[in-house]
C-alpha cells in the first residue's frame, strides 16, 4: 500500500490494524490488540521512552506470527511507514535474532550484515557487564 492510499484522516498504523483485522484470525488478532494497545496509547501520550516492549501478553505464549505482526504494528506507529518487515539474522553468539528494519534495508545484505555485526558487539558488551555486575554483588538481570 502506498501513502497515496491511505485516508486522509488516517493513520498509518490504523490503516495496518484494518488489514490486519481482516486478515487474521479473531483469536490471533484480539492477542495482539492485548499486545500493541498500551504501547499505542503511550506513544500518543508521549511517554513511550521508559515502557517496557516486550512481546509478551502476561501468561499466554504469542505465536510467532502475531509477536511479528506487533512488532510490525508498533515499527507502523512509530515511524508512519508501511514497509516495515521482520528480518531474521544469525548472530553466533546468541542464535538467530529477529528485527524490524524498511524493505530497503531488509533487501542489503551488507547492511543487514552492519546489524548482525552491532547485535554481536551489544550482546559482548551485556556480557561483561554482566560479569562485573556479578563479580561485584549487583543485580544481574539487565
Amino acid at each position: 500500500m502506498s501513502e497515496s492510499e491511505i485516508p486522509p484522516e488516517g493513520r498509518p498504523v490504523d490503516v495496518y490494524l484494518d488489514l490486519l483485522r481482516v486478515r487474521m484470525d479473531t483469536e490471533d488478532y484480539r492477542l495482539l490488540l492485548d499486545v500493541v494497545e498500551p504501547v499505542l496509547e503511550a506513544i500518543d501520550e508521549h511517554r513511550l521512552s521508559g515502557m517496557d516492549l516486550a512481546l509478551d501478553s502476561g501468561d499466554e505464549e504469542l505465536p510467532q506470527e502475531v509477536r511479528d505482526e506487533a512488532a510490525l504494528v508498533i515499527a507502523t506507529a512509530v515511524t508512519g511507514r508501511l514497509d516495515n518487515e521482520v528480518v531474521e539474522l544469525e548472530v553466533d553468539d546468541t542464535g538467530p535474532v529477529r528485527v524490524v528494519t524498511d524493505a530497503a534495508t531488509a533487501a542489503d545484505p551488507s547492511r543487514l550484515g552492519e546489524i548482525a555485526d552491532f547485535i554481536r558487539d551489544r550482546h559482548r558488551q551485556n556480557e561483561e557487564l554482566r560479569g562485573i555486575a556479578e563479580a561485584s554483588g549487583l543485580p544481574t538481570d539487565f
